[in-house]
């Protein structure tokens, strides 16, 4: 869009700004889809200042490129457009709806304003097109992004949850692992057993893969990491819930666990390293609860 068209644009924008407004609401009005989260005095104040923004950026930056400095106020306000109307439940659509609804109410004012000259218009009618079109995509974007970062965020609580160290005894920890083994997901796993081997000074934890479903040359990796990093903070492990069919495909996959203790079961695990510990549990008989 050359300088004189991009004045064009912001001086018809200033000259109708209150019509627009009008015209534009209007239209919203009849899309429920607007109405669904947004009251419409929030609607007429998001309008004003996209109106405001949008004027102010065309003057200012190349609306062929809206990553420019001139379009950073509104693209600033868009974002912040987007990630609130996403967590009041509105879709992306619907919120690109917002700026696709403006190009009624300013196609039918650059009709009025070049109604003589059908190149000036069919110029102005494209180059506007495509710069709502941007800013339109550009809200979807940021959805989406914000979507990412809430996955990812969950996804990194699930993790932590999934990854809990227990304290079984004095000295003697615990961390069951349910599900597969990922890179991600043995990181946490180091840090909380490592973080947990620290604050409680433990000098052995048992590692319990009962609930991992299959054991492949990675998973085996992961496990050996994790061995290696909690006897780098003193503590030795131990891995419980060794299955036959866990045993099989590790002796298949000739991976070498013969530098660290296994166990079928988290019980004979923790006899283990209750011994180590030169700790023992006694079982009373009934004479004893007796007395």
């Amino acid at each position: 869009m050359a300088a004189n068209q991009e004045s064009r644009l912001s001086t018809l924008i200033q000259i109708h700004e209150a019509d627009l407004l009008v015209e534009w609401i209007k239209d919203m009005k009849a899309d429920r889809h607007q109405f669904k989260t947004t009251g419409e005095a929030e609607l007429r104040s998001h309008c004003t200042t996209f109106l405001r923004l949008l004027c102010a950026a065309v003057q200012t930056g190349d609306p062929s490129d809206i990553r420019q400095p001139g379009f950073a106020e509104l693209l600033e306000m868009l974002t912040e457009l987007s990630r609130s109307r996403g967590r009041q439940g509105s879709s992306p659509s619907e919120t690109a709806t917002f700026i696709f609804s403006l190009k009624g109410p300013l196609f039918a004012r650059l009709q009025k304003e070049f109604a003589d000259d059908s190149l000036a218009l069919f110029q102005e009618l494209w180059q506007t097109t495509r710069l709502l079109d941007r800013l339109g995509l550009f809200t979807t974007e940021v959805y989406q992004k914000a979507r990412e970062e809430v996955i990812t965020r969950q996804q990194q609580e699930m993790i932590e949850l999934s990854t809990p160290v227990v304290t079984l005894w004095e000295g003697i920890l615990a961390l069951p692992v349910i599900g597969t083994l990922d890179s991600a997901r043995t990181q946490v796993m180091m840090e909380v057993l490592l973080q947990t081997i620290v604050e409680t000074g433990a000098s052995i934890a048992i590692i319990d893969i009962t609930g991992v479903p299959t054991v492949d040359t990675l998973v085996a990796q992961h496990l050996m990491k994790t061995v290696a990093a909690a006897r780098l903070m003193g503590a030795d492990c131990i891995i419980s819930g060794i299955r036959p069919q866990i045993a099989q495909t590790i002796v298949h996959l000739g991976v070498d666990l013969s530098a660290v203790t296994t166990k079928a079961k988290l019980a004979d695990a923790f006899g283990l390293a209750l011994r180590r510990r030169g700790d023992s549990i006694s079982r009373m008989d009934a004479s004893s609860k007796e007395r």
